[in-house]
């Protein structure tokens, strides 16, 4: 059975750092460009970073760069999302899935998400 499960949000203040976690089965996740996406309240869903399947390439969107680092551990068959400096818009449930490397969107290559991690930026 093919499953994502997020972890590691929680209620932190701003300028605070939190990793989420990826933990993948049924299938491993250097076959596909995996990446993070979120959803705050009222908004549509956004891509925030993804990683080529070979692990080379990564891309982010304008407002995480130079904050968020995306990361897999292969023996793990785990991807992360490293967040520092967080800001109160960066509020959201943040999911993982496949991603289109160059546009940040959902990929249908793999048509699978988990239950997303909420992360709240507050002070």
């Amino acid at each position: 059975q093919l499953q994502l499960v997020e972890s590691g949000g929680g209620l932190v203040q701003p300028g605070g750092s939190l990793r989420l976690s990826c933990a993948a089965s049924g299938f491993t996740l250097d076959k596909y460009a995996m990446g993070w996406f979120r959803q705050a309240p009222g908004k549509e869903r956004e891509g925030v970073s993804c990683m080529s399947s070979s692990g080379l390439t990564t891309n982010y969107v304008d407002s995480v760069k130079g904050r968020f680092t995306i990361s897999r551990d292969n023996a793990k068959n785990t991807l992360y999302l490293q967040m520092n400096s967080l800001k109160p818009e960066d509020t959201a449930v943040y999911y993982c899935s496949a991603c289109f490397i160059g546009t940040l969107a959902p990929s249908s290559y793999l048509d699978l998400w988990g239950q997303g991690t909420l992360v709240t930026v507050s002070s």
